[in-house]
């Protein structure tokens, strides 16, 4: 169960990575961003393109390295409370917040909740029964 969900958070930020380096300005623009030519571009290319990309893999590594599947869990618990923990200091410190933002919010809370979920439900195997978990 764990590197399934690992798997699909995975995909998703995979996913998310390729639109945003082949369609920056649209994705920027739901999000609230203007690119500036050059530096903007290049900064919004890196940060939205390579690092997800880069926590895509992260988090689908377990399905090559079963062994991976508590170090993920706990990246994907740490990284995803830090999103959460700022986005909601966000939403009391700025105003006029776009819809994309509130559908991203909630799906960093979903992601947190699983990801706490199954790391809590990790925690009680013993450590053979976590390494063959699915």
């Amino acid at each position: 169960m764990a590197r399934t969900f690992l798997a699909v958070v995975g995909a998703a930020y995979i996913f998310l990575a390729i639109w945003c380096a082949v369609q920056p300005d649209a994705t920027a623009r739901s999000v609230g961003f203007e690119l500036l030519p050059g530096s903007g571009q290049s900064e919004y290319f890196v940060v939205y393109g390579g690092l997800e990309l880069a926590l895509g893999i992260a988090f689908i590594w377990p399905l090559r390295r079963k062994e991976d599947t508590v170090g993920a869990l706990r990246l994907c618990c740490l990284i995803h409370s830090c999103l959460v923990v700022f986005r909601t200091v966000s939403f009391f410190q700025f105003s006029d917040i776009g819809r994309t933002t509130y559908v991203l919010a909630a799906a960093e809370w979903l992601i947190l909740i699983g990801t706490l979920f199954i790391a809590s439900k990790a925690a009680l195997q013993p450590v053979t029964e976590q390494d063959e978990s699915p």
